[in-house]
């Protein structure tokens, strides 16, 4: 008899994500209509009022991104990860596949960044996964992520209702578990 393990996204890590943008959205926009209270800034590029703009307009564009994909996340209903038979569907990140499959999978590792940590998901042939993403968007963040991880498949805890340390744990027994039975 095989189990479904269904992890949920954490809707407080999302709203608390969404504040957090809005939060800098918000900043941006009052440094944009103060760039005056600048002209002393340590980095000279950036007493350019003009200058300070299109750097404030970017970062502000940034966090309307990260703002509307969090909102757009914050309704959806499916589990963020499901854990079953044929492998694991990530539906945590902008980045997510949907299925992969226990047998695509060589390992599972972790990588610290700054004060994240990931768990990768080491595959046998990455490219076929890059090209299942259903948009460019999706396949740029994939690709990158094959460039700084070594895997196009990356999962944090971040959006999950689920601590770390013990996802890890799960992951790597059903890992274990699933390679033995294949």
């Amino acid at each position: 008899m095989s189990h479904t393990i269904e992890i949920p996204l954490s809707k407080k890590k999302i709203i608390f994500g969404i504040i957090i943008s809005l939060v800098f959205v918000v900043g941006a926009l009052w440094i944009m209509f103060n760039t005056h209270l600048y002209q002393k800034f340590p980095l000279e590029f950036l007493r350019n009022p003009l200058v300070l703009r299109i750097v404030v307009s970017f970062c502000m564009l940034f966090f309307c991104v990260i703002g509307a994909y969090l909102i757009k996340k914050y309704f959806d209903k499916k589990p963020g990860l499901i854990i079953n038979k044929n492998g694991i569907i990530d539906n945590s990140n902008a980045a997510s596949i949907g299925l992969v499959k226990w047998k695509d999978i060589t390992d599972i590792e972790i990588k610290h960044v700054a004060s994240t940590k990931f768990i990768l998901v080491n595959l046998n042939t990455p490219e076929i996964y890059i090209s299942q993403a259903n948009s460019k968007i999706k396949a740029r963040l994939m690709k990158s992520n094959m460039r700084l991880c070594g895997t196009p498949i990356t999962i944090t805890s971040k959006s999950l209702n689920y601590n770390f340390n013990d996802l890890e744990q799960l992951l790597q027994t059903e890992f274990a578990k699933h390679k033995l039975s294949a």
